[in-house]
């Protein structure tokens, strides 16, 4: 008689062409992600119109959703056409960990992009100047801190990463009904689920808020400083639509795994079926893909960078010859008319105190280090000195093209 060694992981009666099919799905997302986020990660750093403090958060979020796919969908893929976990012990901690890691880190990236939109939209004055390139890494810095530091624990024995669904891949153990199994549970979704929620939320009630009051505003007193705000937050409302539409399709995409999670919490996990916790995995790790296609049909700018850096992609982007020959005098047209804005914002607020100083070389969508041309030509912004009521000017200071 042969006896056949013990598998270290169970497995589940389940018909193969399920995993067959889990496998090509992820399969599929995987391929879609990785391309899309990389285009993502290409054009914005690429293009100087989009290299900007605020994009940098956009970016993070592409770098996110790249790692996401790239550590779970080829080893998903392959334990699937296996049908069942095939790289042991160490393997299954390793991804589950990644998997926590970028799905955590998308969440604070996106509740961080909300919070810039608020303070860009709702406080339009008190944000210029506020967000530059340093202060943008050094909270990317603290959220993948955070990110980490809520990773880690089940390697410490808080929790742990095991297995779920069909077997075939891992996550942490939110099935094991002990009270630190569902502690580590519960604070999980707390900290890094409904206060980035909450959070999110309470920006775009404000968000919606202040576009009220400025389309009553416009309709009272259509004087032309009314009309320039509102316009500019017009153009700043266009950016956090395309955020909002990006963060709504990842809550929903998270929300069938987290309904799972918490029905186990409950104590009521001899409910859940293999097909119940696998196919929530598969539409959570399917977030990773919004990011690009959104950005992609809703993002005039993104869609003229990739034509125009990435040519065999015009045609798909629907992309006419016109727009890329106009992208760099786009770039300086906007940049003059954002300043020539912020300054009469300033100017009419002047009023209200009666000592301002400061120096202001910010521009819209937080783009305060932006001082190249999308063509790689060097550009020097004029910047704005504000000192008194009585004394606002602007200096041009070396305006050249080289």
């Amino acid at each position: 008689m042969v006896h056949e060694p013990p598998q270290l992981f169970p497995t589940v009666d389940v018909p193969d062409h399920a995993h067959y099919s889990v496998g090509a799905i992820i399969f599929t997302i995987g391929i879609t992600g990785i391309v899309g986020n990389l285009l993502v990660i290409y054009a914005f750093t690429r293009s100087q119109t989009l290299r900007t403090p605020a994009n940098m958060f956009i970016i993070n979020l592409a770098i996110t959703d790249f790692f996401m796919c790239a550590t779970q969908s080829p080893i998903f893929f392959i334990t699937s056409m296996h049908k069942r976990w095939v790289f042991g012990e160490k393997g299954c901690e390793l991804y589950a960990f990644c998997g926590a890691l970028f799905g955590i880190c998308s969440m604070i990236t996106l509740m961080v992009i909300a919070v810039d939109r608020y303070f860009v939209i709702t406080r339009p004055l008190s944000s210029i100047g506020m967000l530059s390139k340093k202060k943008a890494l050094l909270v990317l810095i603290c959220a993948w801190l955070y990110s980490l530091g809520w990773s880690l624990p089940p390697f410490f024995g808080w929790s742990a990463y095991v297995p779920e669904g069909l077997m075939t891949s891992c996550t942490w153990d939110y099935m094991t009904f002990i009270p630190s199994v569902r502690a580590y549970t519960m604070l999980l979704f707390i900290f890094v689920f409904f206060i980035p929620l909450i959070i999110i939320i309470y920006c775009y009630v404000f968000i919606f808020d202040a576009i009220r009051k400025s389309n009553q505003k416009i309709d009272r007193c259509n004087t032309r400083d009314t009309v320039k705000r509102f316009n500019k937050m017009k153009k700043e409302w266009k950016m956090a639509k395309v955020a909002l539409i990006v963060i709504l399709l990842y809550v929903i995409s998270w929300s069938p795994y987290s309904v799972v999670a918490l029905t186990a919490f409950a104590g009521y996990a001899d409910m859940l079926t293999p097909y119940m916790n696998s196919v929530p995995a598969v539409i959570a790790k399917a977030s990773a893909i919004h990011n690009p296609i959104i950005y992609a049909i809703t993002h005039p700018k993104y869609r003229v960078a990739i034509a125009k850096y990435i040519p065999c992609l015009r045609v798909l982007l629907c992309v006419p010859q016109s727009e890329l020959h106009s992208l760099h005098s786009s770039f300086i047209s906007t940049r003059l008319s954002t300043i020539t804005n912020r300054a009469s914002d300033v100017s009419g607020n002047l009023s209200q105190s009666s000592t301002v100083k400061s120096y202001i070389s910010s521009a819209s969508d937080g783009e305060s280090d932006a001082n190249d041309s999308s063509d790689g030509t060097a550009i020097q912004l004029p910047r704005i000195v504000v000192t008194s009521e009585s004394d606002l000017f602007l200096t041009y200071e070396n305006w050249n093209i080289v």
